[in-house]
């Protein structure tokens, strides 16, 4: 499998909607210990939300929208003084408690507490952008892997709480993707998501005017903006050939969700690899994805997000079960026999279930649409509403998401006071 480029009509599509998904977003605090390269939200020292006010939006949540988990953000989670009684509250009310996180501020108590609370799993946000003090000042991705393996390893010591990580890729850690899927691998029975996310910012060389209702705004007062020209057009098709160059030529998507102006933009793109340590026999394919998504919403009513970590260490039950109806899983299953055949020991090698998810946030069309994920999971509360956590500082500041307009090269080029700007893919 040579080709990069993905047809979306060949995966699965995410059956998630705005009023029945697997996820929902809840920011209890603004504060964060880290300040990183494309944040979305502005940093608050001290600015927490009660726990009146998180149950409040958790009742919205559970009167307009079905979820499996509700990611708890912010912020950094960690930094809110009732984040174990917010835990607790999730898991009382039948939701998965996740905890999105940068790790920083977690010890082993708290950690121990979190458990005892009802915690799912964490979701560690570890990246070269993030500017961290100390010893990992300055270091690149492979360098941070230590930092990961740290934080995978403490959650894995205490035993039943799932354990994922997001970076944050920019064109200067592109090159190292295929080294963060090869160490995801490597520990393979301690990772159960390995989550990519491609960096947007507003740029300069944007050809557009940015409006709230009909004022317009300026570039420089929006929260996530540049002030010099960068990269901001990484997307999912990239990262797939990445991978497929430079891990494993059958690296298989299986499953995706769509943009909201462009049905085949690849918004959040998953690939489910079955292995261990060694080698990876297979990946499983878009029959699976749908069978996964629908066995699990019959029985519970709601769409699956994450998996247990026990329930990761069931790749070879998975291959047998679903290798009826998914070719993919199947070729897996017949790899794996293979590999028994050529050393029967192998037999005594468990077989995880992993997930590696590639997620494309807002693109800008030529004609000024914003084309966001369709049926977002993470979505979270605002003024009592539904909203893009993602654009909710525009709220915040200016009382409405803000819309693009196109302007004339010529107007651009004025705006610019002629000087040479870098071109920019739309």
């Amino acid at each position: 499998m040579n080709s990069s480029a993905i047809n979306h009509n060949d995966l699965y599509r995410f059956p998630w909607t705005l009023a029945d998904n697997a996820i929902s977003w809840l920011e209890p605090t603004s504060e964060c210990n880290l300040k990183c390269d494309g944040c979305y939200r502005e940093n608050v020292k001290g600015a927490h939300k009660s726990m009146d006010e998180m149950k409040g939006e958790l009742d919205v949540f559970q009167a307009m929208r079905k979820s499996d988990c509700i990611s708890i953000a912010g912020g950094d989670p960690l930094l809110y003084p009732d984040v174990i009684e917010l835990v607790a509250e999730i898991k009382r009310r039948g939701w998965k408690p996740i905890l999105n996180t940068n790790g920083k501020a977690l010890t082993d108590d708290l950690l121990k507490d979190l458990k005892k609370a009802g915690l799912f799993g964490f979701t560690f946000h570890v990246d070269s952008g993030q500017g961290r003090p100390g010893k990992w000042q300055g270091m690149n991705e492979i360098e941070l892997n230590d930092l990961r393996l740290h934080y995978a390893t403490m959650v894995a010591q205490i035993g039943g709480i799932a354990c994922s990580f997001n970076a944050t890729i920019y064109q200067e850690n592109l090159q190292y993707v295929p080294d963060m899927i090869k160490w995801a691998q490597d520990h393979i029975d301690i990772v159960q998501t390995m989550v990519f996310i491609c960096f947007r910012h507003i740029v300069p060389d944007m050809p557009f005017k940015w409006m709230a209702g009909d004022k317009e705004v300026k570039r420089g007062d929006v929260l996530y903006h540049s002030d010099k020209n960068r990269i901001i057009t990484i997307g999912s098709n990239e990262l797939v050939a990445k991978a497929r160059e430079e891990v494993d030529p059958d690296f298989l998507p299986s499953a995706y969700l769509n943009g909201t102006a462009d049905p085949a933009a690849m918004k959040w793109l998953m690939t489910q690899r079955i292995g261990s340590k060694k080698r990876i026999h297979g990946y499983t394919g878009p029959k699976f994805a749908e069978l996964a998504m629908s066995l699990y919403h019959l029985k519970t009513g709601r769409y699956l997000s994450y998996v247990s970590s026990d329930s990761s260490k069931h790749g070879r039950r998975a291959m047998l079960l679903f290798s009826f109806l998914d070719p993919h899983t199947r070729k897996a299953l017949g790899k794996w026999f293979g590999s028994l055949l050529r050393n029967p020991l192998r037999l005594f090698e468990r077989a995880y279930l992993q997930t590696i998810m590639f997620i494309q946030p807002v693109d800008f069309m030529a004609n000024g649409d914003q084309s966001m994920c369709d049926g977002c999971p993470d979505i979270t509360v605002y003024d009592g509403k539904l909203v893009w956590s993602c654009r909710m500082e525009e709220l915040k500041d200016f009382g409405t998401f803000l819309n693009t307009v196109p302007v004339a090269a010529e107007e651009k080029a004025a705006e610019a006071g002629g000087g040479d700007t870098v071109s920019h893919k739309i």
